[in-house]
């Protein structure tokens, strides 16, 4: 669908925005609820691969970022060449 503006139609809007809110609302009650039956507690979710530990930064020579940044600027180079014929 075209994202069009909508200037006229600010009522709507504000209708809809109080239905959300009340909704929103209603299923903030329904997650205490839930986690009042866990004894207060949220649920881990575990992601695929992870480990439960943090995910340590690699660390980088300063030789590897010059070869980064100068194959980036290749590449950029070609693009906008490309771009300009």
């Amino acid at each position: 669908m075209p994202r069009t503006k909508r200037t006229g139609d600010t009522a709507t809007m504000q209708m809809a925005l109080v239905g959300y809110e009340v909704e929103k609302q209603k299923i903030e009650g329904q997650i205490r609820e839930i986690q009042a039956l866990l004894g207060g507690r949220r649920a881990k979710v575990a992601s695929p691969g992870s480990s439960g530990q943090p995910r340590t930064r690699r660390v980088m020579s300063a030789a590897a970022r010059k070869r980064i940044a100068a194959a980036q600027r290749k590449r950029w180079a070609e693009y906008r060449a490309k771009k300009a014929s």
